[in-house]
């Protein structure tokens, strides 16, 4: 007899008591009195024994190899629910799901009471999830530091169409899988004075004395690798004050004095992102910035002391990579621990901060390529201003040493913007504190060697580097799509889940299959109806589960041209009324993405598609073959949903400004078929995918550019040569879709008519010749599912594995 089923029945045992043993001495609760929120827990706690044995394992193997480290500095992690997530990556799943069955629990609607964990917004926490989920996965030594938010960026709620920011209380209920660690404690100043003294030798150095100073406590949460053979360590900082209740004013009855320290201190990690269109909110922004990344050096090279005997290595042994441009003050804060707490000379200090840094830009926008203001870094952080002025007076004097002395160009490489009021240019800082300065896609690399980073880049030519993005399949395909993954696994065999990076394009014999192309389409209806329900359940909405559902659902920005599809929505929409008897193809357009709280024109981008919605699923003229959504507060969770029923995937931002994308990748992975510009990474899907695979329209980053140089960014021109793109634009702002407000969009079309930015005009006329094309492929359904089925068979070159081993071998020199 096998000993497998013995074997297996009795892990389901040990994991069964180990839930019940969970459930009542850590949870406290008898399991016939317990809710369903109290097994969340108990399984929560016993999986993460599982974990906390190969956290154990793989940090003690760090410790006997002297692994080099990797240190990634991110404001965000985006890491969504784990229970699956790290129940998967053990190989505990179908064993958990087996234990509660038989104590009579359903795994299934106890995971959806996890709250997604608040930690990030968009693609840049949920990269950083990625890339430290892979770093498990190949044994790489990594840590990741960021914030613990305890309300993260905000729950979105929709009230009559409007996006209401509101409070996210994730940690209602405590957080199962993270440790406080109170004796790892760090102090960060704020303010205060630079003082000249002398030190023993009778040499002058500079003490920072800091009017404030804040505590920074660790979190850890274990990070589990595929089949559990690494664990690293996401830590993530609190702040607090120093301390906490000012009695004798409490006792005097100036109970709101009392703690105003506390509230103060506290505020650093409350909300991620605070709006900062105030002097408040950007001071606010930048305390959360410096407090984690000085809290994050400090631990750090008191790591690296405690296994070596000088700083003087700290490269060898350690790498830090900044993940946008966030972390960037960490070149002045790595050069004032060295220099003003460690003693070590200028020259020798800068050596080790570019040996040690790397940084990894995510954006072209010159508005979210951070500034700020030197009055603001002057009172809140005096030293480090001192140290920035050094760095680029010892920049300066060195190109004109090489001979360079052209005003312009010295001007362009500063870390001082002189032009608007004096400001420190944290990119430019970046850069130069950094050995390595990468982008994420190939297109956007390029452009920042033309255009942000143009006369660095002619200094420094060897710096620029590109790492294109990936995503994790774990998280996108296995977990995400479980009904496509059994379809992988009957096609190519169960270590397909240990290879899919290199076996997926195995599949591509498999898309001249009728059987396989059918299989194919039927899990794609499985997972829409499953969205459909959820679509009904939240928002009372009837979607044909049998229609095309065409997706968008990210942070909205005008860059990221919403309004485009909605123009395109209209367009169709008229359409639809004017010609009833056309063979139309009956569409659900899904949308999500929130929009910054101080971000008007996206806001009002919210409430335009919630009243094209409300006018069009109700219009009984149209007869369904179209509906709009707008599904509220995106998150992972619900990306888990949407993506594997995604038909459509729109990528159309503006050609040159998407740096990369992943939800790309995402789409394309499960399937999805994109029509897009080529913009980001959407360039080398296309090349790999095959352009005939995809639906590419719109302008290339070139003529984007070359537009620009004309100045000419009216959008007269283009509404009088289409006269669906006229019609769009008056029904929009005439009031068609908002009789309650009829000038609720006048300003919105009168601004875009005038300065179109983002080109929202000018590529219409394309992208509805795209979406024309989108619609006979749809209508032809042996071509459209072997297309599905190429586009995943052709995804594999994006996975996360892949990007993180270019990191590791290029920048961080940390693979074995």
């Amino acid at each position: 007899m096998s000993q497998e089923p013995l074997v297996r029945d009795a892990e389901v045992a040990a994991f069964r008591a180990a839930v019940l043993a969970k459930l009542t001495y850590a949870v406290g609760k008898d399991p016939d009195h317990a809710f369903e929120h109290d097994w969340f827990e108990a399984v929560a706690l016993a999986a993460r024994d599982h974990m906390v044995e190969h956290w154990m394992d793989h940090t003690r193997q760090i410790y006997r190899k002297v692994q080099k480290r990797v240190y990634y500095l991110s404001l965000e992690f985006l890491i969504g629910r784990l229970l699956y997530d790290s129940l998967s990556n053990l190989g505990l799943l179908e064993i958990a799901r087996e234990a509660m069955t038989e104590l009579g629990v359903d795994i299934e609607r106890i995971r959806l009471l996890e709250p997604d964990a608040a930690l990030g917004n968009g693609g840049l926490g949920r990269l950083a999830a990625c890339f430290m989920e892979s770093m498990s996965t190949l044994g790489i030594a990594g840590h990741g530091y960021g914030i613990r938010y305890e309300h993260g960026l905000f729950r979105q709620a929709i009230v009559d169409g409007w996006q209401q920011e509101q409070t996210e209380n994730w940690l209602d209920f405590g957080n199962p899988w993270e440790f406080e660690r109170p004796e790892v404690v760090y102090p960060i100043g704020f303010s205060g004075s630079v003082e000249t003294v002398l030190n023993d030798a009778g040499e002058p150095h500079q003490v920072w004395r800091p009017s404030e100073t804040v505590r920074a406590i660790a979190y850890d949460t274990p990070v589990v690798g595929w089949r559990g053979k690494s664990v690293n360590t996401l830590r993530l900082w609190r702040a607090r004050a120093v301390g906490d209740l000012h009695l004798e004013r409490f006792n005097a009855g100036d109970h709101f004095g009392a703690v105003a320290e506390v509230v103060r201190a506290e505020s650093i990690s409350r909300v991620l992102y605070p709006n900062d269109a105030t002097e408040a909110g950007q001071e606010l922004r930048l305390r959360q910035e410096y407090f984690f990344v000085s809290a994050s050096l400090q631990d750090l090279l008191r790591r690296h002391l405690n296994m070596h005997a000088t700083l003087l290595d700290l490269a060898d042994h350690a790498a830090i990579q900044m993940n946008d441009t966030h972390p960037s003050i960490a070149v002045a804060e790595l050069m004032r621990q060295l220099i003003d707490n460690h003693g070590i000379a200028w020259d020798t200090a800068w050596k080790i901060t570019v040996g040690t840094l790397a940084y990894t830009n995510h954006t072209l926008l010159p508005e979210a390529l951070e500034t700020w203001s030197v009055g603001l870094m002057e009172r809140m952080l005096p030293r480090h201003m001192q140290i920035i002025y050094m760095i680029n007076a010892q920049h300066i004097d060195t190109l004109r040493a090489k001979g360079i002395h052209d005003f312009d160009v010295l001007r362009a490489v500063s870390l001082i913007e002189e032009d608007n009021g004096r400001r420190v240019r944290m990119g430019n800082l970046a850069f130069l504190g950094s050995h390595s300065v990468n982008g994420v896609s190939a297109l956007h690399t390029q452009l920042m060697r033309k255009t942000v980073f143009a006369e660095l880049h002619k200094l420094y030519p060897e710096r620029i580097n590109n790492k294109t993005n990936g995503i994790t399949f774990r998280r996108w395909l296995f977990q995400a799509n479980p009904k496509l993954t059994e379809m992988l696994k009957d096609a190519l065999g169960d270590e397909v889940l240990d290879s899919a990076e290199t076996r997926l394009i195995e599949l591509e014999p498999f898309a001249d299959k009728s059987s396989f192309r059918k299989q194919f389409a039927d899990q794609r209806l499985h997972s829409k109806r499953a969205l459909a329900a959820i679509i009904h359940e939240r928002m009372g909405i009837v979607v044909n589960p049998a229609a095309m559902f065409d997706v968008q659902v990210k942070r909205i920005h005008e860059y990221k041209r919403q309004l485009l599809n909605l123009f395109h929505t209209v367009a169709l929409y008229q359409a639809i009324r004017a010609e009833p008897g056309t063979d139309w193809v009956p569409r659900v357009k899904i949308f999500a993405g929130k929009a910054a709280a101080s971000y008007h024109s996206a806001k009002l981008i919210i409430k335009l598609t919630n009243d094209i919605a409300r006018t069009v699923n109700n219009d009984p003229t149209v007869r369904g073959l179209l509906k709009v959504v707008f599904m509220p507060n995106y998150n992972v969770s619900l990306a888990e949903s949407i993506i594997p029923a995604a038909d459509l995937s729109e990528q159309i931002s503006t050609a040159g400004l998407e740096a990369s994308g992943t939800s790309n990748m995402k789409f394309g992975l499960n399937g999805a078929l994109t029509i897009g510009t080529l913009d980001g990474a959407n360039v080398e899907m296309s090349e790999l995918i095959g352009q005939e695979h995809m639906f590419i329209f719109g302008m290339t980053a070139q003529e984007v550019e070359a537009h620009k140089q004309t100045g000419d960014f009216s959008a007269y021109a283009a509404a009088a040569a289409s006269g669906r793109l006229n019609d769009v634009l008056q029904a929009i702002r005439g009031g068609v879709f908002s009789p309650d407000d009829p000038n609720r969009y006048v300003g919105l079309i009168d601004q875009l008519m005038a300065y179109d930015r983002f080109l929202v005009c000018a590529d219409f006329d394309s992208y509805w010749a795209a979406q024309t094309k989108v619609e006979a492929h749809w209508h032809d359904s042996k071509e459209w599912w072997r297309s599905a089925v190429l586009n995943t068979a052709r995804m594999g070159w994006f996975s996360s594995d892949r990007t993180i081993r270019e990191y590791a071998g290029d920048i961080w020199k940390a693979l074995d």
